[in-house]
């Protein structure tokens, strides 16, 4: 026995606003959805607190002695102003580091260098490649920490030639040194050889510029308010690594890091979970935590936030991590947050297997439509339950571009990211109105957004760190630390 055909439609999708990123503390119109194009326009949020402790931002060198003069001039070459060479409808003309951040740049005083010989085999210490080159960064900040009033952040330098040993299985230069910072409290700015190479000078002040006043203690811009978000809600992202050999684990890592609402009070937790893990495979699969150890996390957490504004309590407190909540999780995080009126716990996947195409009017009169040159709209929200939706935070977002479109990155189709409620209530427009706008919030680099919220890639970026570095204490850290 047959039965009819029954039509199916796709639920409604919304157009979610570009978030507003705010460039000054005081006038509410100094605000604009081009991260580059506002500061150029306003100058950065910090402009007169930082500004007026320090007019200047004072770099130490760290690399290869050959290279030595090279390193000074591409610090030098951030004083310059470029045109765009390469994005030109994105990238505004960039000009010059006093000019953007009102504050100068120059070398910091001459025992603030040290030069490595060339080769890695010159390199002091016994040991392996990896081993020599672990010892030298720490010795090199070691030494610097020794004249820490005399430079504001330092500039490593480790060439192509030594990437064999830079990053290996068990070995990764780039986070043993952002470890090493933290240890020593000193940020750094690692570069390679292509940045002496890089071809399109603007594109390269832009990211450079940007990273060295944030690692400096500078803050470029921050989030407008959002409609529809209450007052005083704060972020958290958590995001579990296996320290160690993961065939022989037997805790999980765990970091979060609070952001106030306007994406500010960017500080990690470093966690060291204290209940065993019983299943390997499953925690591979899918970490979490114990109803103790979730618990103890967020109430580190919450004190760091309450420290940082006056011993209050948010009204609102959002969650964030890629992976599902489980009921231990869940009942951990109320047990913590009691005192908090509204708990969201949000999953947020971005292994969607949904793409999008976005279908215009045709000019013919036997087809109603046709796909458009450009992806769906950035913003766009399709709800899938009552407790998850999809959200193309990558995707075409004219508002920035001076020729109408633009679509970051210009290849393959985007993918939305799936947001799914585990607790928490209310409408999921304002749970992916956040989302979208905290994509707006990486200070370390000069893109419009990243491809998922900052809440998620920093805790992501701290745990792969205290993964490979097995002593990195369970602190608190500044994130400018770990860029």
């Amino acid at each position: 026995m047959g039965s009819s055909a029954q039509a199916s439609k796709l639920s409604p999708f919304t157009l979610l606003a570009e978030p507003l990123l705010s460039f000054s503390p005081s006038d509410v119109d100094q605000v604009d959805v081009h991260p580059l194009r506002g500061l150029l326009n306003f100058g950065p949020f910090s402009e007169g607190s930082f500004a007026g402790y320090s007019s200047r931002i004072r770099i130490a060198t760290v690399g290869p002695e050959s290279a030595f003069k090279r390193r000074g001039e591409l610090m030098a070459s951030l004083r310059g102003s470029y045109r765009p060479s390469d994005r030109s409808e994105y990238v505004p003309p960039y000009p010059g580091f006093e000019t953007l951040f009102r504050v100068g740049l120059e070398s910091a005083p001459k025992g603030a260098h040290i030069k490595w010989p060339d080769s890695m085999d010159q390199l002091p210490g016994e040991g392996d490649p990896q081993a020599k080159l672990f010892l030298a960064m720490d010795a090199a900040l070691r030494r610097l920490e020794m004249v820490r009033n005399d430079f504001d952040v330092v500039l490593v330098h480790l060439p192509d030639a030594w990437a064999p040993a830079s990053r290996s299985k068990h070995f990764d230069a780039h986070d043993a040194l952002k470890g090493l910072g933290a240890k020593y409290n000193i940020p750094t700015q690692v570069i390679n050889d292509r940045a002496f190479t890089f071809q399109h000078k603007a594109s390269l002040a832009w990211r450079l510029a940007i990273a060295l006043y944030v690692k400096a203690s500078g803050t470029p811009w921050k989030l407008a308010p959002l409609k529809g978000i209450p007052a005083d809600t704060a972020y958290i992202g958590l995001a579990y690594a296996l320290r160690g050999d993961q065939r022989e684990a037997h805790y999980v890592t765990c970091c979060s890091q609070v952001f106030d609402m306007d994406g500010g009070g960017m500080q990690f937790v470093a966690f060291e979970a204290r209940d065993p893990v019983e299943d390997i495979g499953e925690a591979r699969r899918n970490p979490f935590l114990s109803r103790d150890d979730m618990r103890s996390v967020l109430a580190r957490s919450l004190r760091l936030y309450q420290g940082r504004n006056g011993g209050n309590l948010p009204k609102r407190l959002v969650i964030h991590k890629t992976t599902a909540f489980r009921p231990e999780e869940i009942d951990g995080a109320f047990d913590a947050l009691a005192g908090i009126p509204e708990i969201e716990c949000i999953e947020v996947g971005t292994a969607s297997c949904w793409r999008g195409v976005w279908l215009i009017s045709s000019d013919r009169a036997d087809v109603l439509s046709k796909p458009a040159n450009y992806p769906v709209p950035r913003g766009t929200m399709v709800i899938r339950s009552g407790n998850s939706a999809l959200v193309w935070v990558a995707g075409n977002a004219p508002e920035v571009s001076t020729n109408g479109d633009y679509y970051q990155g210009k290849k393959s189709i985007p993918k939305p990211i799936q947001l799914t409620r585990h607790a928490g209530k209310g409408p999921l427009e304002i749970i992916a109105h956040e989302a979208l706008a905290l994509t707006k919030m990486d200070w370390n680099n000069d893109a419009l957004y990243d491809p998922v919220p900052v809440s998620i890639r920093y805790s992501q970026r701290l745990a792969r760190t205290i993964a490979n570095v097995p002593d990195l204490p369970g602190s608190v850290y500044p994130y400018r630390l770990f860029m």
